[in-house]
């Protein structure tokens, strides 16, 4: 288990590290299985597959799609898609058109808290200008010197109710689902401990993530705890679900699993990947 990461993220979206270079990172652990799932773009699977193979590692194609339930932002990563699928390319490529302005609105709402700049310094840390985001604003408030650490910025400035946050509308969960199944992959719920959600929400997202094609959740990932862990692999045992396991990758010291780092499944879980052997690209 050790050698399977499902969830790591490049610079192609708001990772540190090129493609090449994470799966080099990761590489290091000796993993057997690895999957890139840069936010809700494909434009670095190319090369991180390639890394892979010259490393003799098992790699899927992924992304991880933002979504817009009800109140609430979540993230669904889908596994072994084809990038190239019609709908699942246009309904990404929808998504990115909306950050720019999300972005700029969020540089105007800091300027009037008293920090001007952000935008702009937030874009000269984005290699891929379509994929701004909270993690460039923060990157550039740490540098700049205004605040000390990432979670501060994001506890201080980037979180709902605070200055710098902006509320944004994006993919249904439904359509996300949906590009994913469309495009020949395995939808999984991403990270579900971190979602400010009682038992309650949380079931209701995994019945409406069921409904709409949904087959899998994360069990094992960077941000959860033992506790998270043994709580989802319960979930996706009542749900019928498969489990997935990812560090959530971003950078080297930004918190969390290194890449290419992941705890064990609980025994009662049902693996994600042995359902996408025929994606795997070796």
């Amino acid at each position: 288990m050790a050698g399977i990461d499902l969830h790591f993220h490049s610079r192609t979206s708001d990772g540190a590290l090129t493609p090449t270079e994470v799966i080099d990172r990761a590489a290091a652990r000796s993993p057997t299985l690895l999957a890139l799932t840069d936010h809700d773009c494909t434009g670095g699977l190319a090369e991180a597959a390639a890394a892979a193979a010259r490393h003799g590692i098992g790699f899927l194609n992924g992304v991880e799609v933002s979504v817009s339930w009800g109140r609430h932002t979540v993230h669904i990563v889908g596994l072994g898609v084809d990038p190239d699928e019609p709908r699942l390319a246009a309904g990404l490529k929808g998504i990115r058109d909306g950050r720019v302005e999300r972005a700029r609105r969020m540089g105007a709402a800091l300027a009037n808290a008293g920090i001007p700049g952000v935008f702009e310094g937030a874009m000269a840390r984005c290699d891929n200008p379509e994929m701004v985001g909270r993690t460039h604003f923060a990157r550039h408030l740490v540098a700049s010197g205004a605040v000390k650490d990432l979670r501060t910025v994001f506890r201080k400035y980037l979180t709902p109710g605070k200055p710098g946050y902006v509320e944004h509308d994006w993919a249904g969960l439904e359509e996300a689902v949906g590009w994913i199944v469309g495009a020949g992959g395995m939808a999984a719920i991403a990270h579900p401990g971190r979602y400010d959600m009682g038992k309650t929400l949380i079931e209701r997202l995994i019945l409406d993530f069921k409904a709409a094609g949904g087959q899998g959740i994360e069990v094992a990932c960077g941000s959860h705890s033992l506790d998270d862990m043994h709580k989802f692999a319960l979930h996706a045992e009542r749900h019928q679900l498969f489990a997935s396991c990812g560090s959530d990758f971003h950078a080297p010291g930004e918190g969390g699993r290194d890449v290419g780092h992941t705890e064990d499944l609980p025994p009662i879980c049902r693996p994600i990947w042995r359902e996408l052997d025929a994606r795997i690209l070796r």
